[in-house]
């Protein structure tokens, strides 16, 4: 069950604060309507993590996709691309 709480809860942060487990986040509502969450720092990273996988896998889909549109290009095309990149960066 996710833990509400109205923002003026806040002057007593301390009791807030221990309201905060990992995976289980405290949300704060102000004028009836959600606007925070205070979260573990542990869930911060699992969250940024997640965020971090989700854009990993769009470009690799849209990699797929334009390789099936385009064609795909050979490994010692890709082996050479990537060896000229990095005499261009030296």
């Amino acid at each position: 069950m996710p833990k509400i709480a109205p923002v003026s809860d806040l002057r007593n942060y301390g009791a807030v604060l221990d309201q905060v487990a990992d995976g289980s986040p405290v949300y704060l509502t102000k004028n009836g309507r959600g606007s925070y969450s205070i979260r573990t720092m542990e869930d911060e990273e699992n969250f940024q993590r997640a965020e971090a996988m989700i854009r990993l896998m769009c470009e690799l889909n849209a990699g797929i996709r334009s390789a099936d549109e385009d064609g795909w290009v050979s490994e010692e095309d890709f082996r050479a691309h990537m060896r000229s990149r990095r005499k261009q960066k030296k």
